[in-house]
């Protein structure tokens, strides 16, 4: 019995590398890989980190349960939660954290369609090197050109989903009675920013971790293109 699953288990480990190499074989000469083919390539594992891992962001407590991306409270707003929870308002302060993650789900949610297009307009300058770089380089590079642009779309977006999970109303409270003790400082913090912010950053985690599937595993490289793309960067090694 052992020898014949040692028999079978050197059989699947010829069967994955002949099918490894036998996509790796498919790659095409350097000049007919052009630049162009290359960048398609990169754009198409780009959407696919949105298709395939923003979805888990906008399910409930997409963000909320996800240790990866959680929105945690910055300085001043662990402040406001820690005098909170010191005068018995854990409750209150146990809310605030889960609506700000609640907005954030609810802004990706209706701002997917406006990250996938700006995704497919951006152009690389240098495909070959960033099909070559980190296994988030190409994560990296759009983060660079579309973080500006992003913020300024999705910002009325969340300010709008703040107001639609009540965060607003929950944090005014949380505000108004933290502000009421003695000798702390007065605050009044931007949640629209502070989500914004944390929301992107959520989403560029997310895609980060597509892209680096991608690049390690053939198996999440589900097109022809993407096959005969990142087949390229398998041997990057050999290329001078």
């Amino acid at each position: 019995m052992i020898k014949r699953f040692l028999v079978l288990l050197i059989a699947i480990q010829f069967s994955n590398c002949a099918q490894q190499q036998k996509v790796v074989n498919t790659l095409p000469k350097d000049n007919i890989l052009t630049e162009e083919l290359i960048s398609k390539g990169i754009h198409q594992a780009l959407v696919n980190g949105i298709k395939k891992q923003i979805p888990k962001l906008i399910c409930e407590d997409g963000f909320y349960r996800n240790k990866i991306v959680k929105i945690s409270l910055d300085k001043e707003l662990k402040d406001v939660d820690k005098r909170l929870r010191e005068i018995g308002l854990n409750n209150l302060a146990d809310e605030g954290v889960k609506v700000l993650n609640r907005a954030a789900e609810d802004a990706v949610k209706n701002a997917t369609p406006i990250i996938v297009n700006t995704i497919k307009e951006i152009s690389f300058n240098d495909p070959k090197n960033i099909l070559l770089g980190e296994n988030n380089e190409a994560t990296k590079y759009l983060k660079n050109k579309t973080r500006k642009q992003l913020h300024k779309s999705f910002k009325p977006i969340v300010k709008n989903s703040i107001s639609k999970v009540k965060a607003d109303i929950i944090w005014s409270k949380l505000i108004t009675r933290y502000n009421a003790i003695p000798f702390v400082k007065q605050v009044n913090p931007d949640l629209t920013i502070y989500v914004t912010n944390k929301a992107l950053e959520g989403i560029y985690t997310m895609i980060e971790i597509e892209e680096k599937e991608v690049r390690t595993k053939i198996c999440h490289r589900n097109s022809i293109l993407l096959r005969q793309v990142f087949a390229l960067q398998d041997k990057k090694s050999f290329i001078k």
